[in-house]
């Protein structure tokens, strides 16, 4: 997903659950992790990237449940990862910082299977709250 032109639209969308399903990527989730980081630190952003989470989800018809919709282990780890990203160049533009996200292993969908096994991160425990890794710790 390429920066938007208008984020604030973009994340005026996502927050009023106007934002077309279609749009509501994988990208789109760390472009939303990151707008909430450049106004919150991680802990902060927590709470408030899970609430609209949910609320968007329940807006376009998924169903937060043990097998769908928000994931709690993996917000708090792409969460924690960007935060760190986004440490790395504080003084970097929003739009730069996800360019170089993108660039970057963390992007990958398959990046958090290099910290959990499947079994672990897809079970119900991890959906519905944090687990640590079991392969390899966050730095």
């Amino acid at each position: 997903m390429d920066f938007p032109d208008d984020v604030e639209v973009f994340i005026g969308e996502f927050e009023h659950g106007t934002l077309p399903k279609s749009r509501w990527t994988h990208e789109a989730h760390l472009l939303v992790a990151l707008w909430y980081l450049s106004r919150h630190d991680a802990a902060q952003a927590l709470p408030i990237v899970k609430t609209r989470i949910t609320a968007y989800n329940e807006a376009v018809g998924i169903v937060n449940s043990n097998t769908s919709g928000y994931h709690e282990t993996l917000t708090r780890l792409y969460l924690h990862a960007l935060a760190r990203h986004r440490e790395a160049a504080d003084d970097e533009s929003l739009r730069d910082c996800y360019a170089r996200l993108l660039a970057s292993r963390v992007a990958r969908r398959d990046w958090p299977l290099s910290h959990y096994s499947r079994e672990r991160l897809f079970s119900v425990a991890a959906r519905r709250g944090w687990i640590e890794p079991d392969l390899q710790p966050l730095a």
